[in-house]
This record gives C-alpha cells, structure tokens and sequence, in this order.
C-alpha cells in the first residue's frame, strides 16, 4: 500500500546523526549539501548548481532558474548562492571542517566560490546554534505578534551582517511608515505588469504538488482548493491594490524591520550579501524570531534609491527588506533532491 509521503519536504529531515564521517570526501561533501539547498532563494527557485571536485565543492549559479522579469541582473540569484554558501560553511564547521572559500574565475561568471575541504578546529557555541537553526529556518508569511525583538538580539544581528562587509539597517520611527509607503507603490507596479504575474504564478503551486521547488499555496495562506486556483489569479488579474493594504499591515505590524545593504552593487556585494543574509536570518531563527521579505521597493527599479534616500543611505546599494518577529509556526517549502543540483564537472 503507498503512502502521502511528501518526498519534497523530506530533504528538511538531514540530521547531523547520520553524517558519514568515516566515509571518504565526495561523500561527506554530498551531505553537507543536503544542508546547502535548505538555504532561501527567491520564488523558492533554488538557483545553485554544486560540483564535487576531488575535496572541493564547486558552487555555481544555474541561470536557467533566473527570474528576467523581477530579477533581470540576476541580483538576487546571487543572494541567494551566496546564503546557500554560507549555510555550507556553517555545516562545515559544525562537523569539525574548515571551508577555505577560493575567489571565482573571472573567466567564468556562472562560478561563484570554490570551497575546499579542510579539517579545521571543534565548533564554538555560536557556531553551533546557526548550525542547529539550517532545518528550523523558512520564511514565515504570517502576521507577527505584537511583541518585542529584544535589543541584545538586534544588535547581534547588526554585527552578523557586518561580519561579511554589509550593513543591516534597523528601520523605525518616521522612516517606517515612508518606507510602507514605498512597499506599497512596489506592490501596485507590479501586479499591474502582466510579465510580473506570469513570471510569479509560473512558481506558485497547489499545496499537494509533489513538485521539489517554487512556493505552495499554503505559503500564501491558500487552503487545499483555493490552492489549484492561486496561480490562475495571480495571473490574471491585478491584485495590486489589496496586496498594497495587506503588505502595509505587515510593514506596520512588524516587531523589527530592516534593510540588508552594500556600499557597492556588484556580483561580489551580491555573494557577500546572501552570506550575511543567512547569517542574519539564521542567528533570528536561533532565538525563536521569523523572518520574511518585502523587497518589492528594492525589485521595483525606480523605488530603490528612494528606499536608501528614506532610510539616510543614499548612494548605498539595499538589497534587501526583511521583516523579523515572533509568530505562528510556518510550515517549509519544498526542496530539489541533492541529485538534482550536483552535476560532474565534466557536464558542465
């Protein structure tokens, strides 16, 4: 008799229990994957690729998962290899390894890091709670409670995010509700543009998909039928207004909100981003505070630097707009298989 396994959520199981320790290197290197692809990207493409290279791993950005119409630079697939990076070195160092990430070829832009497998020192306590963290962290869509971040927290999150040369901006007073104002002019640009929601219900799924990527209707709070219907009204109709008036609620109801940025805007600034976001995102999860994204007035080209101006950094690069707090729990998305995303290097 079969059974409802959901295969797709499965890969949200790793345990550090069954780590092959006393295996050779391609098969540990194949494990800590299974940690690498838990980390966010955008739509939930999961746009990285991984070659296991003799005691190295590889990683790579697969373009082919690219998002042209909210993403067209390819910002945020970077952001988003680059926390798949770092929860690979994170896991590393939980097992007693040391990652020495190796600086991409310039003569190949879909090369982002090479990362070399090293024995290192024991895991410190810190080191360790982001590792326990990888399987508990998803973006959590839902209303936040009406309760504090504490300060100590919000700090330490700051000081993440500085470790990997970025900047988290704490957003409060007057500049949030400007800042609200902007994710709602972000909303209404782009539910009006018909690619926008193609491009986005293209990645939305039922919530019985046996699919190993894009969001499931229960991300957006979607019930079992309504969830065979979501992607059909994304598509066609512009929901922009009531986006707008929900997304500002959200903005306000926000315990913290912050921007994640770089004084530069290149591939490099978007690597070391996705390093610092995961980090951030990871050290919140570690004390019980959700996360999730409003980047609509980053995404929306003419809105960003305003959002820098708003927030007294103008001339800097946001990349980023999280929202942190307490909640109901939030159940993940799915994950790819780690066969789909390690490829041989002679297939490349």
């Amino acid at each position: 008799m079969g059974t409802d396994r959901d295969s797709a959520l499965e890969p949200w199981g790793v345990s550090d229990t069954d780590y092959p320790k006393n295996a050779g290197a391609q098969q540990r290197l194949r494990f800590l994957v299974r940690y690498a692809i838990l980390a966010p990207s955008g739509h939930n493409t999961q746009p990285w690729l991984f070659t296991l290279d003799g005691v190295a791993i590889e990683l790579r950005a697969d373009r082919s998962r690219a998002l042209a119409v909210v993403d067209p630079d390819d910002r945020e697939l970077i952001i988003s290899c680059g926390a798949a990076l770092e929860t690979l070195h994170i896991a590393m160092r939980h097992f007693g390894l040391r990652g020495a990430v190796g600086l991409p070829d310039p003569d190949d832009a879909d090369l982002l890091a090479r990362v070399a497998l090293e024995d290192g020192a024991p895991p410190d306590h810190d080191e360790d709670e982001l590792f326990a963290a990888i399987t508990q962290r998803h973006t959590n869509r839902h209303a936040f409670e009406n309760r504090d971040i504490p300060a100590d927290l919000a700090d330490r999150l700051v000081a993440e995010a500085d470790a990997h040369s970025a900047w988290l901006h704490l957003v409060q007073g007057e500049a949030r509700t400007a800042v609200a104002d902007l994710v709602a002019e972000g909303d209404r640009a782009q539910m009006a543009d018909k690619r926008f929601r193609r491009e986005l219900s293209a990645w939305v799924h039922p919530n019985r998909s046996r699919t190993g990527d894009g969001m499931r209707g229960y991300g957006f709070g979607f019930g079992d039928l309504m969830s065979y219907g979501g992607a059909l009204v994304i598509r066609s109709f512009d929901l922009g207004t009531g986006q707008a008036a929900k997304d500002r609620e959200l903005v306000n109801g926000s315990p913290l909100l912050a921007v994640l940025g770089t004084t530069s805007d290149d591939p490099a600034s978007w690597l070391r981003t996705g390093r610092a976001l995961q980090r951030v995102l990871l050290r919140a999860r570690a004390n019980s505070v959700w996360s999730s994204y409003l980047n609509q007035p980053i995404e929306v080209g003419e809105l960003r630097p305003k959002l820098a101006q708003t927030i007294g950094r103008a001339g800097e690069s946001p990349q980023l707009l999280v929202r942190f707090g307490f909640g109901p729990v939030a159940k993940a998305q799915p994950r790819r298989p780690v066969d789909e995303v390690i490829v041989d290097s002679d297939s490349r």
